[in-house]
């Protein structure tokens, strides 16, 4: 996924900023990559370069 489209994207419920998983972070949720909101509560998980951003779609982190 291009960084210049993330900074496009953000949380569908917060409109918070999102970033790029760790990989820590990643191996932690046992997903290859992800999204995760600033206030790193929530991570959208990203499937075949697709960022599934629908609040059904998150995980919660904390």
């Amino acid at each position: 996924m291009d960084a210049a489209l993330l900074d496009l994207l953000c949380c569908p419920e917060t409109h918070q900023p999102l970033r790029f998983a760790t990989a820590s972070e990643l191996t932690a949720l046992g997903i290859e990559a992800a999204l995760i909101r600033e206030d790193g509560r929530v991570a959208y998980p990203i499937r075949d370069g697709i960022p599934m951003l629908a609040v059904e779609e998150a995980i919660a982190l904390r």
